[in-house]
């Protein structure tokens, strides 16, 4: 059976048990989505490189030591690792994350259809920099469930695990955001609509 019809949990026992190549498969059949969220939150190249390689490195020391016990849920606990070092890495720099949006996540890549005309596509250039400055304005746990909700497309329950927090939790977040964006459109009066 080839390694991409193999489940998680199926590919971390063969690793464990000495196969290196499993490894391998998890890492490319992950790649994208853990790179993905990690540069979403960072923007930079290299230090998302780095906090890549960061979080393979435990997991590969975690599953060395047999103490991984997450079994079936592989990526929801690499997702919370890099999480982990991300909240580090704003640690150590003493920063708070900014969201800056990449092309791989705009919210308005669903429109980038060249039967857009000029002036449609200024009205949504503006209307996507409102929203940017909108969701810069939240507090920073409600906005990183909002950028992973609207912009990653991660479920209640993908957030949940990587936040660590409950779905309750997370849905609140998201609730609380949205109620805090309005309350920022009244108070600057940003008209969203054309």
């Amino acid at each position: 059976m080839a390694n991409t019809q193999l489940p998680d949990a199926l590919l971390v026992q063969d690793y464990v048990s000495g196969n290196e190549n499993a490894l391998a498969a998890l890492i490319k059949r992950h790649e994208s989505k853990i790179y993905g969220f990690i540069y979403s939150k960072i923007s930079d190249r290299d230090i998302s490189n780095d906090i890549f390689q960061d979080t393979f490195i435990k997991v590969i020391r975690t599953l060395k030591s047999n103490s991984y016990n997450e079994e079936g849920k592989f990526l929801p606990w690499v997702m919370r690792i890099s999480h982990n070092l991300i909240v580090d890495h704003y640690r150590k720099n003493k920063k708070m994350p900014m969201f800056r949006e990449t092309e791989e996540f705009s919210i308005f890549s669903i429109m980038s259809d060249d039967s857009l005309s000029i002036e449609n596509k200024i009205i949504s250039e503006q209307v996507e920099m409102d929203i940017k400055r909108l969701i810069e304005e939240l507090p920073v746990d409600q906005k990183e469930v909002l950028v992973m909700r609207m912009y990653q497309d991660m479920s209640f329950k993908e957030i949940s695990e990587v936040t660590g927090v409950s779905i309750n939790t997370a849905l609140g977040r998201m609730r609380y955001a949205l109620m805090n964006m309005r309350k920022v459109i009244d108070k600057h009066q940003i008209v969203l609509t054309n």
